[in-house]
């Protein structure tokens, strides 16, 4: 994995060609709810009083996304934001807010963001969560790796129980607890 990302740190980020010249800015981070990946980026203009764009960004246009800008060849790769959209299992679902719950029906908390690996396509690799006294941490936000997920709705997220034993409480140590967790699954796979 590379440096992993927030959703909320690539929002307002500017959109800048090769040549160097501004075409807008990140409004919102489209998922594929399935796939868990990201999709696209709906996409403001650059100015103060600028509202949405009916074009949108997919991410099969981004030459490179970094802490500072997402940068595109040139303004031709913007596609109309219905495309961007299709391409989304989600179609305008929102998972922020949503519960957190188990499959064993324990509520584990509140999605407050999801965890990007801007590498590797872009991979949705879990969630930042406000988590609730049943997960038993203390900190404010954990992080828990994406795993198959059971179901999803408006309101919520189901994941295996299994999950809660790789939460970690920042980025830097998440990298490796969603590389265990998947080994984990991976090898319970290979048994079965």
């Amino acid at each position: 994995m590379t440096a992993l990302m927030l959703a909320t740190e690539i929002t307002k980020r500017p959109v800048v060609t090769l040549g160097g010249d501004a075409v807008a800015q990140v409004k919102d981070v489209v998922f594929d709810g399935g796939g868990g990946r990201v999709v696209g980026f709906t996409l403001s203009g650059r100015k103060w009083f600028s509202g949405p764009m009916k074009q949108s960004l997919p991410w099969t246009a981004v030459h490179g996304l970094g802490r500072d800008a997402l940068v595109i060849a040139n303004e031709d790769v913007l596609e109309t934001r219905t495309d961007v959209m299709e391409k989304s299992e989600a179609r305008g679902g929102d998972v922020l807010e949503s519960r957190v719950l188990t499959d064993a029906g324990t509520d584990i908390g509140r999605i407050v963001d999801v965890v990007v690996d801007p590498g590797a396509g872009a991979d949705v690799v879990g969630y930042e969560i406000a988590p609730t006294e049943a997960l038993g941490r203390r900190a404010r936000t954990v992080f828990l790796p994406r795993a198959e997920t059971i179901a999803v709705s408006g309101q919520a997220l189901v994941v295996p129980a299994t999950v809660t034993e790789y939460v970690a409480e920042d980025l830097a140590t998440f990298e490796e607890r969603v590389r265990a967790y998947r080994d984990r699954t991976q090898s319970t796979e290979t048994e079965a």
